[in-house]
This record gives structure tokens, C-alpha cells and sequence, in this order.
């Protein structure tokens, strides 16, 4: 379909406009009132105790959710589209299942599997607290970042095919050599655009760590959580505006390193 110039100068208006109403501005205003005092008062206001042990924690927080997610999504990804069994339909809707559900109800979720009145309260009785600490956190964080090295390494699979694989298989490979050797080579641009997006939904997660956390600072209160706290709890409105700075500057680079990986993902 043929498009006249001024139809496609309209578009690209209207999408422009869009996104500076939602998008620009908001950023630009945050950005103006964190850096408008200076920027030693954003520094101090980001290094302040609460503030390092909120970094801290939710960089400890990536550490663990990443690699499991990128050991579960993997094997997951593998048994959808190599694998023929009763349930795969249900596998694949599982799989999409945190898109679908609200983030809140995941919390809500955890508290009545963990909490000290849930299914698993035992833990919590004998002194191993789930909920509202760490181990929470982290279960919630994994639940909501389920997806997304699943769906990116799927379609790579599709598209190689099995003939390597088994061609590896024929020349007396092992399993794991065929994995190591051929399988994983292949998949590592989309495996590896999954971890970036992991990461990223990992440090914006508010939600779900909200329920399942004591939003204590330097105990178990993440740079979103902390955001959360000193714009509500505190009235700290320009602390809040320099987390919340901070955390748009790790979005930032992020978004950087994903824009860089899909341009290599497209070339191979």
C-alpha cells in the first residue's frame, strides 16, 4: 500500500507527540529537579547508607534471579521446542503466565504459600524467613522475569533447526557435548538479549517485591523501594527524584546494551 508523503509526515508527528507527552516530559522534568540543586547534592542524596544498601541489594537480587532464570529458561525453551509431550500447551501458558498476571497478585501469591499461615508456613516457624527478606524478593523477582530468556532463545531454536544437533548426535556426541558445542554456540545472541531484558525487568520490579518485602532501609528495601519510600514515607521529594534518576541511569545503559546486542543479533 502506497502512502502520500503528507499521511507519513502525520504519523511520525503523531508518534512523536506521543511519546515526548508520556515519555520526554516526565523524564525531563525528573531529570531538571534531581540535577537543579547540583550535582554534589545528587551524589550525596545517592550515597547516603539507605541509598548503597538498596543498590547493593538489588544488584544481589540480578545475581541470583539471572543465572537461574537462564538455566531454567534454557531447558525450558528446549523441551518446547524439542521435546513432544502431554502438557505442552500448559507449559507454554505457565510460561506466559507473569505477563498476564498482575505483579501484585504475585506477592499476594507468595504470602499465602510462605508466609508464616501458608502452605510452606513450616519454614517460617523454624526460623527460616521467606517473606519479607531476601529470599522473597528473590522468588518474586524470578516468578515476574519467567519469560523472557524463554521466549528469546525459542524462536533461535526453531530457526536452527536439529540437523547440527544431530549430525553431532551421528558422530558419537554426548548429550552435553552436543549442547556445549552446538546448540548453545547458536543460541547465544537470543540467550544473551534475554539476560539483558532479565536484568532490566529484574532492577524495575516494584510490585511483587513490595508484597513480600519489609521495605526496611538497609535491610530488605531495593532502589525502587527506596524510591517508593522517600517520595510517600519520608516526603523526601528530591531524594526520591535522585533514586529514582539513578535507577533511569542503569535503565539507560541497558537499554543501550540491548539496542547494540539486537544490531549483532540481526547481522548473524
Amino acid at each position: 500500500m502506497r502512502v502520500s508523503r503528507a499521511t507519513r509526515l502525520s504519523l511520525r508527528a503523531v508518534a512523536l507527540g506521543y511519546l515526548f507527552v508520556l515519555v520526554a516530559v516526565p523524564v525531563t522534568v525528573i531529570l531538571w529537579r534531581t540535577f537543579e540543586p547540583g550535582l554534589s547534592a545528587f551524589v550525596e542524596s545517592v550515597s547516603t547508607p539507605a541509598a548503597r544498601s538498596a543498590i547493593n541489594l538489588s544488584l544481589l537480587i540480578v545475581a541470583i534471579t539471572v543465572p537461574l532464570n537462564v538455566v531454567f529458561g534454557v531447558a525450558t525453551a528446549l523441551a518446547l521446542v524439542r521435546g513432544r509431550f502431554r502438557g505442552r500447551g500448559l507449559l507454554q501458558a505457565v510460561v506466559d503466565l507473569p505477563f498476564a498476571v498482575s505483579p501484585i497478585v504475585v506477592g499476594v501469591a507468595l504470602i499465602l504459600l510462605w508466609g508464616a499461615g501458608g502452605w510452606f508456613g513450616a519454614l517460617d516457624r523454624s526460623g527460616f524467613h521467606v517473606i519479607f527478606g531476601l529470599p522473597g524478593m528473590v522468588l518474586a523477582t524470578i516468578f515476574v522475569t519467567l519469560p523472557f530468556v524463554v521466549r528469546e532463545v525459542e524462536p533461535v531454536l526453531h530457526e536452527i533447526g536439529t540437523e547440527q544437533e544431530q549430525a553431532a548426535s551421528t558422530l558419537g556426541a554426548t548429550g552435553w557435548q552436543t549442547f556445549w558445542r552446538i546448540t548453545l554456540p547458536a543460541i547465544r545472541w537470543g540467550l544473551t538479549y534475554g539476560v539483558v531484558l532479565t536484568v532490566a525487568r529484574a532492577l524495575g520490579e516494584f510490585g511483587a517485591v513490595i508484597m513480600v518485602s519489609s521495605g526496611f532501609p538497609g535491610v530488605s528495601q531495593t532502589l525502587t523501594l527506596l524510591v517508593h519510600s522517600r517520595y510517600i514515607d519520608d516526603h523526601n521529594t528530591y531524594g526520591a527524584y535522585a533514586a529514582a534518576t539513578l535507577l533511569m541511569g542503569i535503565a539507560l545503559v541497558v537499554l543501550l546494551l540491548m539496542t547494540v546486542l539486537d544490531r549483532k543479533r540481526s547481522h548473524r
